[in-house]
């Protein structure tokens, strides 16, 4: 049988059975949907995690003061508020280590805020000029905290956007406000970019002074809540880890690396684990969702099944004219991988629509891959064969004189 004759006996079939072909492409259509729906949203899921995490920096190693809380792990019990870390160590990461692109030592803690007035309670991060470079900060309007700010102990203060608009009002100018922190008079300088907020905490809602200002007036110490890390290259960082690991434990005289008074957290490792934990979700949704294209190849089945018992004398009538077994089987399986076809491509489609329709209309971020669309195409055509096989492998095998004589 030649192609051109082959589809066009398929289309034909298809086209005076339209109910019923109509039904069955249906539940492809909503098979491959679902599957590039949900893909879309494990991957938006993946793409949010991963621009929280490098939000707050890029190539970023961060020190925390304080033990350890479970031997072996990097993650500190009451971190940030142990005095195990000084500027000395800020410091001496910065001098001794290579490959560290900047370090950026801060103090932070919440204090009551006030202006004009209003009031807030918000982070105050004491910190350094190279701090905007290391967590990717924009300043909006004004400038960021200076090298000579730091050395002269300047009074003046960076707002986050949300902290601008408790103390001054949304849309408000506040260069050259007055702000009163721990009842001492700052001058705010500059207000950075909205980042929004992150698995890490609000960006916005912050105010940034110099850090040798926050250690005189606020804290009274020279000791700090963390040093901010900044790797020249993402491939250096489990390696300056470790060194760092063996600076400060060198510099805090302690020999046993469990008992570490810091801990530091590899902003890599962490994206890494994240990925991981997306990547299952994106499968597992992919796996849920699939369930409904084994239920499609099932109408596809019983579709071609029925079909091959209600052309019986036709079939009949075709091998007696001379058409092969392999005509036969070839001409029912073309019908089902077609069927199949035109309901994976509607699918992609309609998945698309629905994606897009979720981004739009709701808060959950998706985003479309062109693996997503291939697998789902893929797997249609692999319907189609697998479901079509036996119903075509059916109507080959029946007898001629046996399927003239059907009624």
């Amino acid at each position: 049988m030649k192609f051109n004759d082959l589809f066009q006996e398929v289309f034909i079939s298809i086209l005076s059975n339209k109910t019923k072909s109509s039904l069955t492409v249906l539940g492809i259509v909503i098979g491959i949907g679902s599957v590039v729906a949900m893909m879309s949203i494990g991957q938006g899921a993946k793409i949010s995690v991963q621009e929280s995490i490098q939000s707050v920096g890029s190539n970023l190693l961060v020190i925390y003061p304080g033990a350890q809380k479970n031997i072996g792990m990097n993650i500190s019990g009451g971190r940030g508020s142990a005095q195990t870390l000084s500027q000395d160590d800020a410091d001496a990461v910065e001098n001794e280590i290579d490959f560290i692109r900047t370090v950026a030592p801060e103090i932070s803690k919440r204090y009551q805020v006030t202006a004009k007035g209003t009031n807030t309670n918000t982070s105050i991060i004491g910190t350094t000029t190279s701090y905007s470079q290391v967590k990717n900060l924009e300043m909006d309007v004004g400038s960021f905290i200076s090298e000579q700010n730091v050395k002269s102990l300047s009074k003046i203060a960076v707002l986050g956007p949300t902290t601008r608009d408790d103390l001054f009002g949304e849309g408000v100018d506040p260069i050259g406000q007055k702000i009163r922190i721990n009842r001492i008079n700052f001058t705010v300088i500059g207000l950075t970019e909205a980042k929004g907020g992150t698995g890490f905490g609000s960006q916005d809602d912050i105010i940034f002074i110099p850090i040798s200002t926050a250690q005189r007036y606020l804290s009274g110490d020279d000791y700090v809540s963390g040093i901010n890390v900044q790797v020249q290259n993402e491939e250096y960082m489990t390696a300056i880890q470790e060194q760092i690991t063996k600076l400060l434990l060198d510099r805090h005289n302690i020999s046993n690396p469990q008992l570490a008074d810091f801990s530091i957290m590899n902003q890599a490792a962490i994206l890494n684990t994240m990925n991981k934990v997306t990547n299952t979700f994106t499968i597992f949704l992919g796996a849920i969702a699939s369930i409904s294209l084994i239920v499609g190849g099932i109408g596809i089945m019983n579709m071609m099944l029925t079909t091959v018992t209600e052309r019986t004398r036709e079939i009949g009538l075709r091998k007696a004219i001379g058409s092969k077994n392999k005509d036969i089987h070839l001409q029912f399986l073309t019908e089902a991988i077609v069927l199949t076809f035109i309901g994976g491509i509607m699918g992609i489609i309609f998945g698309v629509l629905v994606s897009f329709g979720i981004n739009h209309f709701t808060a959950t971020t998706t985003s479309i891959s062109m693996f997503s669309i291939i697998l789902a195409f893929s797997v249609s055509g692999v319907i189609g064969i697998g479901f079509g096989y036996y119903p075509a492998k059916q109507a080959a095998k029946l007898n001629p004189i046996e399927a003239l004589r059907y009624e």
